[in-house]
């Protein structure tokens, strides 16, 4: 009786691990090292103000979000549109520098390479 109680438990603590490294975070994505086409147009348009990797910084005590987690990461993928095609005070229209392509490829960069979501 004693044995199955054992087997038992490490069955459980077994199926725990087991669960806690599928849950496991992906890998981070590093965007300064990427040679992606997304990658090349966040450094050259994004990074000044969100930071070289997207986790936010500040900039005159106005503190700018990270790309990666927080209300970013619960905003929908037309929301994330909607504000890079049309901005929304402090952050500009994007609309005029960036062609329709390059806006939708920025929405998939941000979630799936950023954020590791894979919609």
């Amino acid at each position: 009786m004693k044995f199955l109680k054992i087997v038992i438990v490490l069955s459980f603590i077994a199926a725990a691990i087991a669960c806690n490294q599928a849950a496991a975070p992906r890998k981070s994505f590093v965007i300064a090292t990427s040679k992606s086409y997304e990658a090349s147009i966040f450094r050259q348009n994004c990074a000044i103000c969100h930071g070289q990797e997207a986790n936010g910084k500040e900039i005159d005590g106005r503190i700018i979000p990270s790309l990666r987690y927080g209300a970013a990461a619960q905003k929908t993928e037309a929301e994330i549109y909607d504000q890079i095609a049309n901005g929304k005070l402090p952050m500009p229209s994007f609309r005029n520098q960036l062609t329709e392509e390059e806006i939708q490829k920025m929405v998939k960069f941000i979630r799936r390479d950023l954020q590791g979501k894979e919609e």
